[in-house]
């Protein structure tokens, strides 16, 4: 009987033993599995954010929980930048891995221009649907579309479709210009046929209205370059006639392409999927809807802020709500500096208060000081990236080469580096240097330094309130010890400004000063 118990007992602890192993071996398999599925890949990036924009970036005088939010469980960049201080390049730069300097034709560009991008270029949609990705861009894009000669009643080709999106739902330029329109995979959104979109950037159509002829149907005032077509009570850069059904409501906006960028999400969450969510605020014309009219009491730029924080919460929130938020790899950004009068009477100015879109730093968009490049920059994985702040000079442009590791391969075609363990906080270094450029002049970011060659063209632009950067003598800043830019130090440090504009040269090469001075729209 004893010997029975004892054979019984040997049984039950073999029995439990080989459960333990069978557990450990399921739950080191569950681990491998989930280490081995590629992560979703959500882009969001704001348009003329600043780095002194958002709570979790030093603002007193807004609050944005959500994206504060991304910052608290991610990595914040302090040193993290957009290539350009104005939105094309930076685009072009952000998708491309391709410094836009080397493209001359990277400028802001009007809403008929061709695509910018060669459909032969490696892009960040490109590679990621080698390795298996669905793709798709909602929001605005801005980077041309067609070959130059757009016929908006048909569909419009080549463009995000034909650069690597298997889904894109666009506005074509921006908000402030013709055509007024949303763009469904190269098709105007809800076009009545028996009434054609005509478009113009030079000649208004015979009978038309224009904001500086017909003051009386504008609803905001334009400041400058926006007195072209009125939609909506707006005057627009560039005329439009026709298409009335198919037109924007601006107040609807940010809630239209939160609902497209939400359904993108539940219908593609059962394969891997890159989306690049490009939101429109807070870039003019500022129409925050009825609900956050007020809520800064900074004016319409600080509402739309808002707005847009609610909108990346109610994002993120979907994203938990369908089961792959730990999944999901977030990128949040903004394409250049901030700028308060861009073209509207719009009480940004006025209503600013103790409020810095800069947040200490020098400049704006358009200007090659730190304002116009420097922005908010934060990565997002939960329980995958530790919560940090990195100091390492990170940007845009990397993206390409450093997701191209993260999904298994590898990009050798464009200017991008691959610093994927600094964005998940593997490491705390990144970039050696980086060319910045505002409004086709270029400078370096080396290390803790920033050197400025001369340029002719005027320092300060009035319309827009910014310092553009551009002076006729070398111009050398420690941005460790100077953020704010105020001590050019070209003089004192004759051997650091040789070093600078070699290192520069040697990038950028010596043919740099073929430039146009700054031009606004």
């Amino acid at each position: 009987m004893k010997k029975m118990l004892n054979l019984t007992l040997l049984l039950i602890a073999l029995i439990t033993f080989s459960c333990k192993e069978k557990s450990k071996e399921n739950k080191e398999v569950a681990i491998q599995q989930k280490q081995n599925v590629k992560p979703n890949i959500v882009v969001i990036y704001l348009d003329d954010l600043g780095y002194g924009d958002i709570s979790s970036y030093g603002a007193t005088e807004l609050n944005t929980p959500n994206i504060d939010a991304l910052a608290k469980g991610g990595i914040k960049f302090t040193n993290g930048y957009a290539t350009s201080a104005t939105c094309t390049p930076s685009r072009y730069a952000l998708l491309t891995g391709m410094y836009p300097w080397r493209n001359k034709d990277a400028k802001i560009l009007p809403g008929t221009a061709p695509l910018l991008i060669s459909t032969e270029q490696q892009t960040l949609p490109k590679m990621l649907k080698t390795q298996g990705y669905q793709t798709a861009i909602v929001g605005k894009w801005h980077l041309g579309l067609g070959t130059g000669n757009v016929n908006w009643n048909e569909r419009v080709s080549p463009g995000p479709n034909e650069i690597g999106f298997d889904d894109a739902y666009i506005l074509a330029a921006t908000q402030d210009r013709v055509p007024t329109v949303y763009i469904d995979n190269g098709n105007v959104v809800g076009l009545d046929p028996n009434d054609p979109i005509e478009v113009n950037y030079k000649t208004n159509f015979e009978g038309e209205p224009t904001a500086v002829d017909n003051p009386e149907m504008v609803d905001m005032k334009w400041h400058h370059g926006h007195n072209n077509s009125i939609v909506n009570g707006i005057g627009r850069i560039g005329f439009m006639k026709g298409g009335e059904a198919a037109k924007w409501s601006d107040v609807d906006m940010a809630d239209h392409f939160l609902a497209k960028a939400q359904d993108y999400v539940k219908t593609h969450k059962n394969s891997p999927f890159f989306l690049y969510y490009a939101m429109q605020q807070p870039h003019v014309p500022r129409t925050p809807h009825p609900r956050f009219v007020g809520k800064s009491g900074l004016g319409p730029r600080g509402d739309v802020i808002l707005e847009a924080d609610w909108c990346i919460g109610e994002f993120v929130k979907t994203l938990k709500e369908e089961g792959i938020l730990e999944n999901t790899l977030i990128v949040f950004s903004s394409d250049n500096g901030p700028v308060l009068n861009d073209g509207y009477y719009d009480d940004a100015v006025e209503k600013l208060g103790k409020h810095d879109p800069k947040g200490g730093l020098r400049g704006g968009k358009y200007s090659l000081f730190e304002a116009g490049t420097r922005v908010p920059f934060i990565t997002y994985w939960k329980d995958h990236i530790k919560p940090g702040e990195s100091n390492a000079i990170v940007c845009q442009m990397d993206l390409l080469a450093s997701f191209a590791d993260l999904v298994g391969t590898e990009d050798n075609t464009t200017d991008s580096k691959n610093i994927l363990k600094t964005f998940l906080g593997e490491e705390k270094t990144g970039r050696n240097n980086l060319i910045i450029e505002a409004t086709s002049r270029t400078a370096l970011r080396s290390g803790d330094w920033l050197m400025i060659p001369p340029y002719k063209g005027k320092a300060y632009q009035e319309k827009v309130d910014i310092e553009t950067g551009s002076s006729p003598n070398y111009q050398l800043y420690n941005l460790k010890e100077d953020k704010a830019q105020q001590n050019n130090l070209a003089k004192a440090k004759p051997e650091k400004l040789q070093e600078m504009i070699a290192e520069f040269e040697a990038v950028r090469g010596k043919n740099y000063k073929n430039i146009q001075q700054l031009k606004l729209r």
